[in-house]
């Protein structure tokens, strides 16, 4: 548990630097050593936001309900979505910034609206349902962690309110949009903070072991 949470704090934390210092998406930015910089932290985010999140889970999914198995699952797609992309983004694009233009400039498009000239295949369509998976993850499994009472409520509210925000960065100038982004990831972080420095006997009795009675099912016989 406590590994999952360090790894929550690492994704919340990559997160924040993705939103404070992401460059613009046009190509001219791809062999900057900022756009390698932030999408090395935004390929982290991914990996050990997985890993986080299965330990956030894992520790109030009895408490959390549906609200937050739900939002486990859609969140947990979204970050495994934006490691692949970033991965892309950090390795693929720059290599390809001299010999295939068009190709980056279509997968740029992507961010920004502009057409592509080039058949992306499913990119296009992976990124699309990339929003509502964010959106609407991040907000579930907020008031899933909100509700269950076991770690932080406020860092519970700022994933869950930072996610409802997303949309709003549709009517901020270009170089402000990541800024929206910076709540969710200070949320994560402190989640994983706050399962980080639980006891170790909390941890244990609250996930049942395989043929073990539910925790304080002996306490109430």
């Amino acid at each position: 548990m406590r590994w999952a949470g360090l790894a929550a704090v690492v994704a919340g934390l990559c997160y924040v630097v993705v939103g404070l210092f992401h460059p613009a998406n046009v190509p001219a930015s791809v062999t900057t050593p900022a756009w390698a910089y932030v999408h090395y932290a935004a390929t982290a985010m991914g990996l050990f936001g997985i890993f986080g999140m299965v330990g956030l889970h894992a520790r109030q999914a009895e408490k959390s309900g549906w609200l937050g198995t739900t939002g486990f699952v859609m969140f947990g797609l979204w970050l495994g979505l934006m490691m692949c992309l970033s991965f892309i983004e950090a390795f693929l694009l720059p290599l390809m910034a001299d010999q295939a233009p068009a190709f980056v400039a279509g997968f740029l498009g992507m961010f920004t609206g502009a057409a592509s000239q080039v058949d992306l295949g499913m990119l296009p369509t992976l990124w699309n349902i990339s929003g509502p998976l964010y959106i609407l993850g991040g907000l579930l499994f907020g008031i899933g962690t909100f509700r269950a009472r076991i770690l932080s409520r406020w860092a519970a509210a700022l994933v869950g309110l930072g996610a409802a925000l997303g949309p709003t960065a549709a009517f901020f100038p270009p170089q402000l949009t990541g800024i929206i982004a910076v709540p969710v990831g200070v949320g994560l972080a402190w989640l994983g903070y706050s399962l980080m420095i639980e006891r170790p006997e909390q941890t244990l009795d609250a996930v049942p072991q395989p043929g073990s009675a539910r925790p304080g099912a002996a306490r109430a016989a």
